[in-house]
């Protein structure tokens, strides 16, 4: 059998996928080719059609906006992902981003560096604690079940949650209290997280009008994917006051450059897309998927399909 791979996934998952299969980091045989796994890489229903044997797409993660799912149901190609495998790497990184937002961590560093202070506990870096205030959590998947419990957990928070496909029942026993409206999440939150698809009912889901519902001193982070909110709002939100701070680890042109006028605000934090960036979520992904894709070439049932 034979796999595509061409970007970088855990050594050891990358050894034993060689053990199993040829691997291939190019098109130019694409007849030849069984599987892809990907990260990033657009899978359209040109590919496909050029890949005439496929018949599993592995995504390396969980978003599966790259991928013409539809056409690959068409062809009969299974797509499958791994939605579980980072979500502790993820939520954690979402808890540090909050905790840095409010303690202005990157203006007290970057200053330091630049030897500007003169005394200890600059009345500048007067921080907020995030202790016993409201999460606003957009989405109840895994990754926003794993905040919501460290946050609550952890530092006391209430947690609100807004999902217009959980019912209130559900949202509760995932930890959640139900907020019908997203207007109405926003008003009462003084952190707001956002994890959900990037689909066309998602595409600018926080953009325009709805970042005057924002408390003025919340903070909101945005760890799923770049086009769910307006970047240009975003920036208008933060020069306003319409919000406090806000930090992204995804953006619409990845990875992001001093061409993004976010980048020039102190009160926006930036990442390149790291959330699941950690050696252990990295192995975990990586082997499962690899395991996976393995196992639908050999004809078992898979994990996570993607319907």
């Amino acid at each position: 059998m034979t796999v595509y791979l061409s970007e970088y996934i855990h050594p050891e998952a990358a050894a034993m996928l060689r053990e199993k299969a040829a691997v291939v980091d190019s098109f130019d045989r694409p007849e030849k080719i069984d599987a892809i796994i990907l990260r990033n890489i657009p899978v359209t229903a040109g590919l496909m059609d050029k890949c005439k044997n496929l018949k599993v797409i592995g995504k390396h993660g969980v978003g599966v906006n790259t991928i013409d799912v539809d056409a690959a149901r068409e062809r009969g190609i299974q797509v499958i992902n791994t939605p579980t495998a980072n979500a502790d790497a993820v939520a954690e990184m979402t808890v540090a981003l909050f905790l840095a937002l409010e303690r202005k961590l990157y203006e007290a560093n970057v200053n330091c560096r630049k030897g500007i202070y003169t005394a200890i506990a600059p009345h500048t870096l007067i921080g907020t604690e995030i202790g016993g205030k409201t999460l606003g959590q957009i989405g109840m998947g895994n990754i926003a079940q794993r905040i919501a419990k460290i946050l609550r957990e952890g530092f006391g928070c209430r947690i609100l949650g807004y999902d217009p496909f959980v019912s209130p029942e559900d949202a509760a026993a995932r930890g959640f209290e139900k907020v019908e409206k997203l207007e109405e999440l926003l008003e009462c939150s003084d952190l707001v997280n956002v994890n959900v698809p990037l689909v066309k009912s998602t595409e600018g889901l926080i953009s325009g009008e709805m970042f005057n519902h924002f408390k003025p001193d919340a903070v909101f982070v945005n760890a799923a994917r770049g086009a769910i909110i307006s970047e240009d709002d975003l920036y208008d939100a933060l020069v306003s006051g319409k919000l406090k701070a806000a930090a992204c680890d995804t953006f619409l042109i990845e990875p992001p450059t001093a061409a993004n006028k976010l980048l020039s605000l102190e009160n926006f934090s930036a990442t390149p897309h790291i959330g699941g960036n950690t050696e252990e979520a990295l192995y975990r992904t990586g082997m499962e998927i690899v395991t996976e894709t393995l196992n639908v070439l050999d004809g078992k049932q898979p994990l996570h399909p993607v319907h």
